[in-house]
Order: C-alpha cells, then sequence, then structure tokens
C-alpha cells in the first residue's frame, strides 16, 4: 500500500495543515496515484490557478514487484516552471523534469514541488507501507 497526503502552502500559509488531502492505493502492479491541476486524471489536485503545476505533474506508479516508481511527468514546456525535490530521512536529491526514481520499501519521504516564481509549494507526503 502507498498512501500519499497533500498540502498546498503559500506563504500566507505556511505551517498550515487546513485543506490537506490524502490518497491510498494498494501495492499491485500497474496501479498508478497522480498529483496536478487535472480532477479528472489526478488522486490529488492543486489550485487550478497555480501553474507552475502540470494539469499531471507526479505520477506514483507500482511496479510488477510491488515497488513503487515516482516520475516527474513532462509538460507541455521545454523548460518546467518548478523544481521537485524528493526528500527520504535525512538524503534530499532534486528529481530531473522528465526523470524517474524508486520510492524505498516500507519507507517514508516527501516530495516537494516548488514554484521558481513565488513563495508556493506543493508537499507530497508518502508512506510505503510493505
Amino acid at each position: 500500500m502507498l498512501e500519499l497526503t497533500m498540502a498546498a502552502v503559500s506563504a500566507a500559509e505556511a505551517g498550515a495543515t487546513a485543506g490537506m488531502l490524502m490518497a491510498d492505493a494498494p501495492s499491485e502492479p500497474g496501479t498508478v496515484l497522480r498529483v496536478g491541476r487535472d480532477t479528472s486524471l489526478c488522486r490529488l489536485a492543486t489550485p487550478d490557478d497555480w501553474l507552475f503545476v502540470s494539469r499531471v505533474h507526479l505520477e506514483f506508479q507500482c511496479a510488477q514487484d510491488g515497488s513503487w516508481h515516482l516520475t516527474w511527468l513532462r509538460g507541455s514546456l521545454p523548460e518546467p516552471s518548478s523544481e521537485v525535490r524528493l526528500t527520504v530521512g535525512e538524503y534530499a536529491q532534486p528529481l530531473a523534469y522528465g526523470g524517474t526514481v524508486p520510492l524505498p520499501r516500507g519507507g517514508s519521504g516527501e516530495v516537494v514541488i516548488l514554484d521558481r516564481t513565488a513563495p508556493r509549494s506543493v508537499n507530497v507526503g508518502f508512506y510505503h507501507e510493505v
């Protein structure tokens, strides 16, 4: 099972947890959870006017062996208007635009989508239950 929690945070709301969204999915091959602005495609949707987030920005997908992978999907622009960072424990890394990384089995962490033009972010916490 993969559990996600998401909070959209602007500078005025830093530290607030109101409006936190949650989603989960079983660790079955082919299962997908998406984060973005399009509510018809994404289980966790950001505000419509937060254009630094693509219609479908992040995709969490379960592989054949039950492991989960995170992909920052390429949008319609050649250069993104955001940055994506993955933190697991004390280790933090930027995620490449269009890149995919494995998530730790039985682990937890956070994925942050940072707006390059304003002090706001989308924070997605994850927990991979074995």
